[in-house]
Formats: structure tokens, C-alpha cells, sequence
């Protein structure tokens, strides 16, 4: 056989009270609470908005700052590239003045070991690379009178100037 659930009435403390049993001043707490919650959050929001758009403003530059910037590099920029124009030219310089050396050297070794050391001027012109370089001899009597200064003179251009290198060497005059 079933029994059925015994019902026993609540205490006073167990009850609990619908809206419509709340005393009125309850109730009233109740919503100023909630209401305060509300413009907490609403104050809460602003705040973060405000700190938010603080933080857009900070992050940009002024309008003075890319300014200042721009007219910085207008003057760093060509400055810039005309040095690296003048290192350009200072390595391409060096390296054919050393090409024009070994030339020189080479045509007066040439010159001296073939004997033609008795002609007073020779010239030619010798590729290396895609570069030409021009070169002549010359002779003349040195301050004692066994001895001449033979000179070879070799000129080659690079950007759009000329530049030249100059060897020389003495000869004894018993070798004519």
C-alpha cells in the first residue's frame, strides 16, 4: 500500500515572499538597487568609451609631428643618396686604378724586356673587362747622365670622368 506525502505547513522563516507580499519599502530598496546597477553600468561604460578614445587620440601623430617628419627626411634622403652616389664612385674608382696599375706595370715590363726602350714615346690602349684603358710611354733624360725616367701613363674614365695613373722607372742610358 502507497502513502501519500505528508504535507506539513512552513515556518515563518521558510517562507518565502512573492513580490505582491513584499512590504512596499522592500520592494522600493529592491528597485533603487537595480536601478543603481543600472547607471553603474552605464557610468562603467562611458568611462571605458572615454578611456578608450583617450587612448585613439595618444596613439596617432600630430598633424606639427608628420610634418616635421616629412620636411626631416627631405633633407636626410638626398643627402643620403648622394653619399652612397660618391662611395659608388670612390669603389669604382679604386677598383680600375688598380686594374690601370697592373696595366701599367705590364706595358713597361713589355716595353723594357722587348726593347723598345730606344723609341722616346709609344702608346695603345688595352681592354680589361669592359673597361678601355689608354696608356702611353715617354722618356726623358734624368739629372745624371746614365739614367732616364721612363713614364707610363694610364687613363681610363669612369662615370663621366677621367682619371689617371702614373709609373715610373729608371733606365740606364748604356741600354740604348
Amino acid at each position: 500500500m502507497k502513502s501519500a506525502p505528508i504535507h506539513r505547513p512552513r515556518s515563518a522563516a521558510e517562507h518565502v515572499l512573492t513580490d505582491a507580499e513584499l512590504p512596499c519599502s522592500r520592494r522600493r530598496e529592491e528597485a533603487d538597487s537595480a536601478e543603481n546597477r543600472t547607471i553603474q553600468s552605464t557610468a562603467l561604460r562611458r568611462r571605458l568609451h572615454f578611456e578608450r578614445a583617450a587612448r585613439r587620440t595618444r596613439a596617432g601623430f600630430t598633424l606639427a609631428e608628420v610634418l616635421a617628419a616629412l620636411a626631416f627626411m627631405a633633407i636626410v634622403i638626398p643627402v643620403a643618396v648622394e653619399g652612397l652616389r660618391i662611395a659608388n664612385l670612390a669603389g669604382q674608382v679604386g677598383q680600375r686604378k688598380a686594374v690601370a696599375a697592373r696595366v701599367a706595370e705590364r706595358v713597361l715590363n713589355e716595353w723594357i724586356v722587348t726593347g723598345q726602350s730606344q723609341t722616346a714615346r709609344q702608346s695603345g690602349t688595352v681592354q680589361e673587362g669592359v673597361v678601355d684603358y689608354s696608356w702611353s710611354i715617354r722618356t726623358q733624360p734624368w739629372n745624371q747622365d746614365t739614367m732616364r725616367l721612363a713614364t707610363v701613363s694610364v687613363v681610363y674614365r669612369t662615370q663621366g670622368q677621367e682619371y689617371d695613373v702614373n709609373l715610373s722607372t729608371l733606365l740606364d742610358n748604356s741600354t740604348r
